[in-house]
């Protein structure tokens, strides 16, 4: 089908929710996708952080084709096997304890919030500023941003906002009502905003002593992008409450809350029809077996400091960056001009990036990326910053 009609089509019959890039992605391999009309595009979005092993990776579509024609989803009315081996996996990974599967990133953060709630006995939730967890009535609770609150007052009550990167904020906020607080390890959508190297363990100190629980938002932190499997690792914490998403199956839909040991529900506190679903922990299983294999948190790191050194070379050709700031491959750029402006100009010249805000553009590629693909992007993105 052409372009032009597909775009009628969505117009027509799609609600209008999305501002989509004018072409159709058709099919994708390894960091390149490839339009309708088989323009080849370098592609450093990777679904938003979702397709963290590359398109049409092998591994996943062996282990997705398998389980497809053996079964794709019972429920959690009975035991399945990709499932617990998953949740196992998961709890190595992260320290933890337990797994409660579900869909998305906001499921994920909507089931935390519960939990913590459900646990402390507790009602107020502490958020950051310019946070971003969700679209749904918890997770957006939780979401700082005018523009994607307003429209829907009034929201879930209890959730308190204060400065990111300010413990002492914090605990000025902090009441004999306050269940958790929720965080990012760095903030992705407001811009990629990397806080202080001691910001996250003195919080984690701080919620011990008033004793209150600390999630971690790893939506888009976690599976690997910053250089570990989870971003907390670097600082030798452990969170109550962390929530996983986005890249762990490599596209398909999951999403995944673990606690710490007792912090639990119980039966019927909680439940998703699909979570945990044969077919997604079976992608999720083949996904994390394929990073440890090939090393690719190791990757994520060592190309992500060649990436900012190759980005900050660019800036100092010219006016035109401001900074370039990241941990692993989660990296954004802030310009001094509008982003969407340079975005449209490296869409054009074969190079697929988004912007986090209105002057940063973001980065995100899949974890196998390579010194050659990320010379490629800096020579597009250096013609389009001309």
């Amino acid at each position: 089908m052409e372009t032009e009609k597909i775009i009628e089509m969505e117009k027509e019959y799609i609600m209008q929710t999305y501002s989509r890039s004018n072409i159709v992605i058709e099919h994708g391999k390894g960091c390149y996708a490839f339009d309708n009309d088989g323009k080849k595009y370098l592609d450093l979005v990777a679904g938003i952080a979702t397709c963290s092993i590359g398109h049409g990776n092998e591994e996943v579509s062996k282990a997705v084709c398998e389980q497809s024609k053996k079964l794709l989803n019972v429920t959690n009315l009975y035991y399945t096997e990709p499932q617990v081996i998953l949740a196992k996996k998961l709890v190595k990974l992260s320290s933890l304890s337990k797994c409660f599967f579900c869909n998305s990133g906001a499921e994920a953060n909507e089931s935390a919030i519960k939990l913590a709630r459900k646990y402390t006995g507790k009602t107020d939730i502490i958020a950051t500023k310019n946070a971003f967890h969700g679209r749904t009535f918890g997770a957006l609770s939780a979401t700082w941003k005018e523009k994607f609150r307003k429209k829907f007052m009034p929201l879930v009550p209890g959730f308190t906002f204060v400065d990111y990167n300010k413990v002492e904020a914090v605990e000025d906020a902090i009441t004999e009502k306050t269940a958790a607080v929720i965080v990012e390890p760095i903030q992705g959508e407001s811009g990629i905003i990397i806080p202080s190297e001691d910001y996250l363990m003195k919080l984690k100190k701080l919620c011990e002593e008033k004793n209150v629980l600390l999630i971690l938002d790893e939506i888009q932190t976690g599976t690997g992008r910053t250089g570990k499997f989870f971003a907390y690792l670097y600082y030798d914490i452990k969170p109550d409450i962390v929530t996983l998403a986005k890249g762990l199956a490599n596209g398909i839909p999951i999403g995944v809350m673990i606690a710490k040991e007792g912090i639990d529900f119980d039966k019927s506190d909680h439940g998703s029809t699909f979570g945990g679903n044969n077919l997604s922990c079976a992608a999720a299983n083949a996904v994390i077996d394929f990073i440890l294999d090939n090393k690719l948190m190791e990757n994520a790191a060592k190309q992500g400091n060649y990436f900012i050194k190759k980005l900050n070379q660019l800036k100092n050709k010219g006016n035109t960056i401001k900074e370039a700031r990241g941990k692993g491959l989660m990296i954004g750029v802030e310009l001094n001009i509008e982003a969407k402006e340079i975005q449209n100009k490296c869409l054009e010249k074969g190079l697929l990036v988004n912007c986090a805000s209105d002057n940063v553009l973001r980065f995100l590629p899949s974890l196998i990326i390579t010194k050659k693909e990320i010379d490629a992007a800096i020579k597009i993105l250096d013609e389009a910053l001309e």
